[in-house]
């Protein structure tokens, strides 16, 4: 059930921007892999290019050994890639119910009754709510709603970006947990872009570290979270004077 992905050498660019160079990554089947960086490092255009909402000028993408670079992005989602893009995105005037069987359009089997109602399992506050026109949710609750929405596609692997943005900590915690349960109750592979560094390494189990487009570092989450430069970096464990003043070292760490 669950996918795999393996990304070699994309170069994506803005018009002349290149905002991706030369960046290769692995996600292996049943996995939850964190990419961080900060902003404007070219995490979301990496997961804009896996799923087919942008197209790379080199480089491949394959899902399970097959190609799928350059493919349209309702082609791509119909192999089972979900993408949940930074800001929700839920269609505002629409039921939540009718936002999660949007998540469903292109399936024809008769299994999306009972996936609908694993996502109110998930997700009780949708089921209370089901009837709500989704812009009145609160910010936690349409980020729910669109993990639900992606869910209700029955993939393989999903794409999370920045599902914890503008939110509460009890929401925070909340999400992260949902994500954790996905993975290992329904084999979901999972690729998540995540500015809360600290939930990210928690519930991953290898990261990649993004700087100016490039893979700057790697490793499993656990010797990330020891790594000086992700202390000083990310973790607060330095003077933000000292943080803001130093570059990534170009290497990397290899399993």
């Amino acid at each position: 059930m669950a996918g795999s992905l393996i990304v070699k050498n994309i170069e994506t660019y803005y018009g002349p921007i290149m905002a991706i160079r030369g960046v290769s990554l692995e996600v292996r089947a049943g996995q939850i892999v964190t990419l961080l960086g900060a902003n404007g490092a070219g995490k979301t255009t990496v997961l804009k290019t896996i799923s087919g909402a942008m197209e790379p000028q080199k480089g491949s993408v394959d899902l399970d050994g097959e190609p799928i670079v350059n493919l349209d992005p309702d082609v791509i989602a119909r192999r089972g890639i979900a993408h949940v893009p930074e800001g929700r995105e839920v269609f505002p005037f629409l039921s939540v119910e009718e936002n999660l069987l949007m998540g469903a359009y292109s399936r024809k089997d008769k299994g999306v009754r009972n996936d609908l109602h694993a996502v109110y399992d998930y997700f009780p506050v949708l089921l209370e709510k089901r009837a709500q026109a989704a812009g009145f949710l609160s910010g936690g609750q349409q980020q729910m709603l669109a993990i639900g929405r992606a869910l209700m596609l029955a993939p393989r692997i999903m794409l999370l970006d920045e599902p914890s943005l503008g939110l509460s900590p009890k929401y925070v915690a909340e999400i992260a947990s949902i994500i954790t349960r996905l993975n290992q109750e329904r084999g979901i592979t999972v690729l998540l872009v995540e500015q809360n560094v600290k939930v990210a390494l928690d519930i991953s189990e290898y990261g990649y570290v993004m700087e100016n487009g490039r893979i700057v570092m790697e490793d499993t989450t656990e010797r990330l979270k020891q790594a000086t430069d992700i202390q000083e970096f990310y973790l607060g464990m330095k003077d933000e004077g000292v943080r803001g003043g130093r570059r990534w070292k170009q290497r990397k760490t290899w399993r």
